[in-house]
């Protein structure tokens, strides 16, 4: 499976939308959450522009004017909607995928007001008992964590305590990112650079997958595509180190000698 999160900051260019339709189409999405579409109005036709698999079902949160907007498309193949609800900063999803795995995808952009984030956190709480499967959620949530998080950060603020306090008592991970520090620029210059871009998991979804993030280059906007994907790589057995002088052990009996000769270990 393969989770894209982009603040796409609009879709009204076609050239834009053909850009992000390439992306999501060599990295082979399953499930695209995009944030800040400044789009009032979504049909079929426009999200075809955007994605480019034949399966696909969506659900979007129209604009508030020029602002915001969210865009929440999935191929029907991997994925099969039983609920959703929306809100200004969130598209929430609930379903199952076709491996039989009870999920939920939430799609978020967290207000830059800090009090309006407080309740959004706190509506994220509430609605937690009644879509009580493994949340993934994936956005633009407007706060960093760490002051490491943000070039030129030199103290924690309300808002940062608020955010971890939030991700600790909805027991969530971040998985780590990978391949770039942040997530935002604003500008090409590369003035203030923050991370404010994530995915936060239940456990569970770490229990089924081998997920690692990557941010990948900022193409169309000033956030970074972040793309969450299992490893595929096959290691291969881990490999066993031995030392000869584990044979001098009193206890051995000999049993080490003879793993050896059956060629189950390779001595050093």
């Amino acid at each position: 499976m393969k989770i894209m999160s982009w603040n796409v900051r609009g879709l009204g260019r076609a050239e834009k939308r053909r850009r992000v339709r390439q992306v999501i189409q060599d990295r082979k999405v399953d499930v695209l959450l995009l944030q800040e579409t400044k789009k009032s109005s979504v049909d079929e036709m426009f999200v075809r522009s955007v994605w480019p698999w034949e399966r696909m079902a969506f659900m979007a949160v129209d604009s508030d004017g020029s602002a915001g907007g969210l865009l929440s498309i999935w191929n029907t193949e991997v994925f099969q909607l039983k609920e959703c609800c929306g809100h200004r900063n969130f598209l929430l999803l609930s379903g199952v995928t076709l491996n039989s795995f009870e999920c939920v995808f939430l799609n978020v952009y967290g207000p830059n007001d800090v009090s309006k984030r407080a309740e959004l956190w706190a509506t994220f709480g509430n609605i937690r008992t009644s879509f009580h499967r493994p949340w993934c959620m994936g956005g633009d949530f407007n706060v960093i964590r760490n002051i490491e998080d943000r070039r030129g950060c030199a103290r924690r603020d309300r808002g940062m305590v608020e955010f971890n306090n939030f991700i600790d008592q909805m027991e969530l991970v971040e998985i780590p990112l990978l391949g770039r520090r942040f997530t935002w620029c604003n500008s090409m210059a590369g003035e203030r650079w923050s991370k404010i871009d994530r995915f936060l998991l239940d456990v569970v979804w770490l229990e089924k997958f081998r997920f690692q993030m990557w941010g990948l280059p900022r193409v169309v906007s000033d956030h970074c595509p972040l793309l969450l994907m299992e490893d595929e790589r096959n290691w291969g057995p881990r490999p066993f180190r031995f030392l000869n002088a584990w044979t001098l052990h009193p206890d051995s009996n000999g049993k080490i000698d003879h793993l050896i000769g059956d060629g189950n270990v390779h001595a050093d």
